[in-house]
């Protein structure tokens, strides 16, 4: 049986958002100010208290305070995907949301879990995307948001579906922080091994990267190549991720033909080599995976090979992390109107040497991390499918 529906604007308040000028804000915590959120402060795991704007307390009035059970709602954006991002408020905060924020405040018809959790589900993103379409900048009014439907069965049943998919979401919701334990654990063990490389505690000796890399090299002009159905697999910047790893799925990669890579040969990737952004987007840096072994990569980045005689591969993707080695990188970005790092530049930057057994020592303590993170991710991928399902089946009235 189909359960009956409500429009929001019978089941919650809807509050505008606090207007200030510049003139009034202040990016630090003053006497008399209270933080206002902003839609950079909507995520998807919830509400992030970073980053706040301050503003004269007698600006935000008693109803614009944040309130337990609130749905803080991103309502204007350059961006559809931010306009419409969601996050309900589990404590009472003594703060407000700007004027491009909308929030929604449940009443007693709806429990106030369930209700929250609607605006999670893919049916809401859809509808966001379809109404808030705009030429230069994306809104979802205030008849957008009342006007929306929601089943509503009774109280009771409302509960039980929210009991459901609050525990499914706390389950996702630990995955994510014991992969984010283990981000934090691998930055430990390279400090626990070799300390920072600013002071160099243990007094490792240092080389120029020119001197452990047997190939430092980018093609200094662009080059005009047709892109095909199958082949090699080119390598580009936006394919680096913050892990290091590097997009292999087949559906983000291009190709070229064996041909036009062999023009290219000293690009031609290994396993263990390091592939760095090196125009515009400066820095992201990738770890050759055996699956990309053979690729080629565009003038955009980078190819460093390390001497597997003096460098490990894993050891020295982790240096590259450091902050001591990103002001080094810092400080030869040329610019005139894009940021550019060159070859030669690069190969001047120094880099820390510990024997190698004890960076192979540290690379195998790394892959057993790799290989935990990996099986997190994989459970963590089937909780996000588990709970998409368990979201759609909730406001079908079929769970």
């Amino acid at each position: 049986m189909t359960a009956p529906t409500a429009r929001v604007a019978e089941l919650a308040e809807q509050v505008r958002g606090v207007s200030y000028g510049k003139e009034d804000a202040s990016s630090t915590p003053r006497p008399g100010y209270l933080p206002v959120l902003r839609a950079g402060n909507i995520t998807d795991e919830g509400l992030v208290f970073e980053d706040l704007v301050f503003v004269p307390a007698e600006r935000i009035s008693d109803r614009q305070r944040i309130r337990r059970h609130d749905v803080i709602i991103a309502a204007s954006s350059g961006s559809l995907d931010v306009v419409g991002k969601a996050a309900r408020a589990l404590v009472d905060y003594e703060g407000g949301f700007g004027a491009f924020c909308k929030v929604l405040r449940p009443g007693p018809r709806v429990d106030p879990s369930y209700f929250a959790h609607f605006f999670k589900t893919p049916i809401y993103r859809r509808r966001v995307s379809t109404l808030a379409a705009g030429i230069n900048i994306n809104n979802l009014r205030n008849e957008h948001l009342d006007d929306m439907e929601i089943p509503l069965p009774p109280l009771p049943e409302q509960g039980r579906i929210a009991e459901v998919l609050d525990r499914a979401e706390a389950l996702r919701a630990k995955r994510r922080a014991a992969l984010a334990q283990l981000d934090t654990l691998t930055q430990s063990v390279y400090l626990e091994m070799f300390g920072d490389p600013a002071t160099n505690p243990k007094g490792w000796p240092t080389k120029p990267l020119g001197d452990v890399m047997s190939e430092v090299y980018r093609y200094p002009t662009y080059y005009d190549i047709a892109y095909e159905e199958i082949g090699i697999p080119e390598i580009r910047g936006e394919l680096l991720q913050e892990d290091g790893s590097i997009l292999t799925e087949k559906s983000s990669l291009r190709y070229i033909s064996p041909q036009t890579s062999a023009r290219f040969p000293r690009t031609v990737l290994a396993e263990g080599d390091l592939v760095m952004s090196v125009r515009g987007t400066i820095g992201k840096i990738g770890l050759v995976p055996p699956a990309l072994a053979g690729a080629n990569i565009t003038a955009n980045l980078i190819r460093m090979a390390p001497d597997r005689r003096l460098l490990d591969p894993t050891f020295a993707w982790h240096f590259t992390q450091t902050n001591s080695f990103k002001r080094q990188l810092a400080n030869v970005c040329s610019s005139t109107t894009i940021l550019t790092v060159k070859a030669p530049d690069l190969k001047r930057l120094s880099i820390s040497l510990p024997p190698l057994t004890i960076q192979h020592l540290f690379s195998h303590r790394i892959d057993a991390v790799r290989k935990v993170k990996a099986t997190y991710r994989t459970s963590l991928m089937q909780l996000e499918v588990l709970f998409s399902s368990l979201q759609q089946r909730a406001f079908r009235g079929e769970l």
